[in-house]
């Protein structure tokens, strides 16, 4: 069960309120887990998700532990460019991703 910290800017209450429900609230809009597993972080970004593209305002950041990805280090967005974290000479780089009608051939 890895650690998940999400931030969020410039969002309504509500989502303070849902978060602080789940998470501690380190700082205003800072939300850390240290034990959460995949279902419950899954939930969660689920419920983000769909008030984010009901209010569309603002923006939030999650990561958390993910062997699989570059760096271990999960990365989701919402209300910002998508952003993808890329291993460079032993340093992990974030870049803006592409968008699909960008993307290098």
């Amino acid at each position: 069960m890895p650690m998940v910290v999400i931030v969020t800017r410039a969002v309504e209450a509500r989502y303070r309120g849902f978060l602080g429900s789940a998470m501690l609230e380190l700082a205003p809009g800072v939300y850390a887990q240290p034990r959460m597993n995949a279902g419950v972080r899954q939930r969660i970004w689920t419920v983000l998700s769909e008030w984010y593209g009901h209010l569309n305002q603002g923006s939030i950041v999650m990561i958390w532990a993910d062997s699989m990805a570059n760096g271990g280090l999960g990365l989701a967005t919402l209300g910002e460019p998508p952003k993808d974290i890329v291993a460079h000479d032993a340093m992990l780089l974030v870049r803006r991703a592409l968008p699909e009608t960008e993307a290098r051939i």
